[in-house]
């Protein structure tokens, strides 16, 4: 059996060091400990970055409705002044007629026959 016949991972177990629980338990506390306040800050800020967007959210809604209600009066406005204008050229055409009206009716006392 030569060099080449050995395994790769052989040897590596024993090259590790012996790795101390109660170190690593207190690196990570105190990893933890160094980050959680910055964390716990963000967090903190994030969640009132999302309250306040959702009253921002709210608030465009309503401005929007209030647009939408503006759009609905002028649209409403526009109508009633085309009826307006209708309802003068109807009565223009009644003033006609009546005119017209009266101008047969003499012409028919007059005697001449349409």
């Amino acid at each position: 059996v030569g060099p080449s016949d050995a395994s790769p991972d052989e040897g590596v177990v024993e090259d590790l060091p012996l790795i101390d629980e109660k170190a690593v338990e207190q690196l990570t506390e105190g990893l933890i400990s160094h980050y959680l306040p910055d964390l716990q800050r963000s967090k903190s800020a994030l969640q009132e970055l999302t309250q306040n967007q959702v009253v921002l959210l709210e608030t465009l809604e309503q401005e929007i409705s209030k647009f939408k209600e503006c759009n609905s009066i002028l649209d409403i406005n526009a109508l009633f002044s085309e009826a307006k204008h209708y309802h003068n050229k109807l009565v223009n055409i009644r003033n006609e007629m009546m005119l017209l009206h009266e101008k047969t009716s003499k012409l028919k006392v007059s005697g001449i026959n349409i």
